[in-house]
């Protein structure tokens, strides 16, 4: 009794932190007020046969629900700042460190293979990501994983910047980049068509993420599909959304989540959120060193995929340095990026335990 009490304060907190402090209310008010219902005693929300476990059953362990997200991400996504600057691709894959530091950690704590890659995927920032892999690799610990994910997403603003300042200087974060050029039509229709088929090859398992990212992407950038591509971003990422969001929070019942392994998962996720900051920026900084056009290595940070917040944070950074250092659609460029890469690793992790 006194635990269901205590992920009901839990719940209520969730709430709080969506409604008042706005910090990914769109997920965390659904995910709280979920979390708050399955905990009142004798309510039966929480128990076998409730519209959440059918929720869980059918649509979260079937992959359903975080797929059609991936749709609707794709269908919101430009990714004109990655192909106008691919090197900023570089970045988004060296923020993918975050996963595999994580992932070692949690290993060295006694996790299983399996529960490790679960809980290194958080360091993605990518929740429908983070579910995907943990329903398939260690559906036991969805709860932990999936609230870890998307709280620390909310909480990027908070949890970035420490990092990116401790590893750059004045100097470098008032490092400005010239305009990137404008991307043709041709080549944002040739990259989700081309994107699909390279990962199909090099990464089969992280094909069903990549593909349905890339499918919603084409939608919106073919020019004829634009009704499509509004309902993938709208009707369709709402309705997946309320869905994701109260089914998560069902499983967070005071008997599964209130243990020792849901709190080092919490631990671990801050860590691989830290980490994936600081493998972003030191690579920007180590690319520095041979490039002739410097880059701001605080775009680095934005490797990691929680789009486009972290894009902002480097860009809030920046103007507190110079107010005329607008950097934001650098730093786009390996935010989008770090998308593709999180679910590149996702199926690379799939592929190797599953």
């Amino acid at each position: 009794m006194i635990g269901n009490f205590i992920m009901i304060a839990v719940g209520l907190l969730l709430v709080y932190l969506g409604i008042h402090k706005k910090m990914e209310p769109l997920l965390l008010v659904p995910i709280g007020v979920s979390a708050i219902l399955v905990n009142i005693p004798g309510g039966g929300l929480g128990e076998e046969g409730s519209i959440f476990e059918y929720f869980l059953k059918y649509l979260i362990h079937t992959e359903i629900v975080p797929l059609l997200i991936f749709l609707g991400l794709g269908a919101l996504t430009d990714f004109s700042p990655l192909l106008a600057n691919p090197k900023t691709f570089l970045l988004g894959a060296a923020a993918q460190i975050g996963i595999f530091a994580a992932l070692l950690t949690a290993l060295f704590l006694g996790f299983t293979p399996q529960e490790a890659a679960s809980i290194g995927i958080i360091g993605g920032a990518d929740g429908p990501t983070t579910i995907y892999t943990t329903t398939i690799l260690a559906p036991h610990l969805l709860a932990a994983t999936a609230v870890a994910a998307y709280s620390y997403m909310s909480l990027v603003p908070i949890i970035q910047p420490p990092v990116i300042k401790a590893l750059t200087t004045k100097n470098e974060r008032r490092i400005k980049m010239r305009q990137l050029r404008t991307v043709s039509k041709k080549e944002k229709v040739i990259f989700p068509l081309a994107t699909m088929i390279i990962t199909g090859f090099i990464a089969p398992k992280a094909l069903p993420l990549v593909g349905m990212l890339m499918t919603g992407n084409l939608f919106r950038e073919s020019g004829v599909t634009d009704r499509l591509a509004k309902g993938a971003s709208d009707e369709l990422m709402n309705i997946m959304t309320i869905i994701l969001g109260l089914t998560i929070g069902s499983t967070m019942r005071a008997e599964s989540f209130l243990t020792y392994k849901t709190l080092l998962v919490l631990v671990l996720g801050v860590l691989a959120f830290a980490t994936a900051t600081a493998g972003g920026v030191l690579l920007a900084k180590f690319m520095n060193l041979f490039l002739e056009e410097k880059i701001n290595p605080m775009i680095g940070a934005a490797g990691v995929s929680a789009v486009p917040m972290s894009a902002r944070v480097v860009q809030k950074l920046a103007i507190e340095e110079d107010p005329h250092n607008h950097i934001l659609m650098h730093a786009m460029g390996p935010n989008v990026a770090g998308v593709i890469g999180s679910a590149v690793a996702a199926g690379i992790l799939i592929s190797i335990l599953g």
